[in-house]
């Protein structure tokens, strides 16, 4: 992997990580048509550079996080699920992350999800429930629905933001609260993968993993804008629509024969 390598993955991680399209099926596909070898640094460096987008959160909405108990105990209480299950799972994870086609059916699937809940939840673009009225016990079923992500293709995002509409919050408080979610599940992950690897990381390494951070914390602060204003006016049928869009696209080159597969 490459200066350039980094730019471009920074770029892929700060559109999609927050938007409900999927920030590692995007880079799996990215890293993929790239040709880049799938060795273990490529696979830390997906994982790390997440904190760049995590910044973009703590900076865009910084009052948010100042001392408030009650809303970071419904963080970590969100967060339990995901942190329990994906240390569990982690190897089968692991094995999914070098799956195109597993990508492509998540995006399909997750994709008409997204267009149904749009006209199923219409009433909740502007009258919902906020974060403040959320209980304990919603807070641990939007970690669950949360947890379905760790299926590449799924989308952060996009799992939580469903399970926010089904406890019916606004799909702009849905959306945020996704956002804040992400904060301690991305540096959870991101933390722990340092611990694992921080010793076998290069010093030539190490320049490309912060111009991957640092494009990817910039994007994603452009992107948080941009998502707001889109899901405010329009709601997630566009992002659904893309989805599918996307992952036929990708079933028809691997059944063509294109080798999509990383290397």
């Amino acid at each position: 992997m490459n200066y350039l390598h980094a730019i471009i993955l920074g770029i892929v991680e700060g559109i999609t990580e927050f938007l409900p399209i999927s920030s590692t099926g995007h880079m799996v596909i990215a890293s993929s048509v790239m040709g880049i070898h799938d060795d273990q640094f490529v696979k830390n460096f997906e994982v790390i550079i997440q904190f760049g987008a995590i910044l973009s959160v703590l900076v865009l909405y910084w009052k948010r996080f100042l001392p408030d108990w009650n809303f970071y105990k419904k963080l970590f209480v969100a967060f339990l699920p995901t942190g329990i299950i994906g240390f569990l799972v982690k190897d089968l994870v692991d094995q999914m992350l070098g799956s195109v086609q597993v990508v492509a059916w998540a995006l399909i699937i997750g994709g008409g999800i997204l267009v149904w809940s749009d006209r199923i939840f219409a009433h909740l673009t502007a009258m919902g429930r906020k974060t403040d009225d959320l209980s304990y016990g919603d807070s641990v079923k939007l970690g669950l629905f949360q947890a379905l992500a760790m299926i590449p293709g799924v989308s952060r995002s996009a799992a939580t933001i469903m399970g926010g509409l089904t406890l019916g919050m606004n799909k702009k408080e849905a959306a945020e609260f996704s956002f804040f979610l992400a904060v301690p599940t991305m540096a959870a992950a991101t933390g722990y993968k340092l611990l694992k690897v921080y010793k076998t990381i290069e010093a030539g390494q190490l320049g490309v993993l912060a111009v991957g951070c640092v494009v990817a914390f910039f994007v994603a602060m452009l992107a948080i804008k941009f998502f707001i204003n889109i899901v405010a006016r329009y709601g997630f049928r566009g992002f659904g629509y893309y989805r599918i869009v996307l992952g036929i696209i990708i079933l028809i080159m691997i059944y063509t024969g294109h080798n999509l597969q990383l290397t």
